[in-house]
């Protein structure tokens, strides 16, 4: 159910999403004669629209959720595991292309097989399953392998968890997996943007692990501006921080996190 309505939610709170939804109460509005809410609705749509397209503040919005988190000031010596979560494949198409298109989270990937050379010896856990609540697409820990084992990371060292669909899934279904033990270390690959709540999801499961932010969009020095950034990567920006800050707030209203922002220690 916590699956279904968050989809839902995450869909309808969207910033395209949600000025089409304000016109089209507005036209409904308009066509009951209700003045003032037929001027309301679309005022509203239109500010949105300003504010996601061309100003900055979907970058002031991310901009905490990446300095949250930071990777450790001293390399770990030894690393039990490197946990990638999934979200950097094109589902869709590789399930009917059956290659590894990557999208703009590509990062995640890439550093997962960067490190997984660093330490030659650690597991590769890739955690993550078709998360679409509609589209058909492959999941992209049953697409990892074509990646990585052509990039030269041999497949024996590769764990695949496939069946999660969201981040609460990839916490628990993974700490099934590897089943961690006292004093090993494990590194977690996701997006600078939304390790916050990824750690405090697989630490509420139990699992003690390293964060290792990578794929950040924000510059560290953001600021309030107005048509001063393309406005296709403002316009993502503001989708990405809506969606994380409204996921943190979810989780920690259905009590599956501890805090609304989670900081390290």
């Amino acid at each position: 159910m916590f699956f279904v309505a968050s989809k839902i939610v995450g869909f309808i709170i969207q910033p395209l999403n949600l000025i089409a939804l304000l016109l089209l109460l507005g036209l409904t509005a308009s066509l009951l004669r209700l003045r003032r809410l037929s001027v309301l609705f679309p005022a509203l749509a239109l500010l949105i629209l300003v504010v996601s397209v061309w100003t900055s503040t979907g970058s002031v919005l991310l901009e905490p959720l990446e300095d949250r988190f930071s990777r450790p000031a001293a390399q770990p010596e030894e690393v039990k595991g490197i946990i990638v979560l999934g979200g950097f494949f094109e589902g869709g198409i590789n399930l009917v292309r059956h290659g590894y298109e990557l999208n703009n989270s590509a990062d995640r990937i890439v550093e997962a097989a960067i490190l997984a050379r660093r330490y030659k010896d650690a597991e590769i856990v890739v955690t993550g399953g078709n998360g679409s609540l509609v589209l058909a697409g492959e999941g992209d820990a049953v697409t990892a392998p074509r990646l990585l084992e052509a990039l030269g990371i041999a497949r024996e060292r590769l764990r695949l968890e496939t069946h999660s669909r969201n981040t609460y899934e990839n916490a628990v279904f993974t700490r099934d997996l590897v089943k961690p033990k006292p004093g090993e270390t494990w590194l977690l690959v996701t997006s600078a943007f939304h390790m916050p709540r990824a750690m405090a999801l697989f630490r509420k499961a139990g699992f003690d692990i390293v964060a290792w932010p990578t794929d950040y969009r924000t510059a560290g020095n953001e600021r309030l501006s107005f048509a001063r950034d393309n406005a296709i990567d403002c316009l993502q920006n503001m989708t990405l921080a809506i969606r994380e800050w409204a996921g943190l707030a979810a989780y920690r209203l259905s009590g599956k996190i501890d805090s609304l922002f989670p900081a390290p220690g």
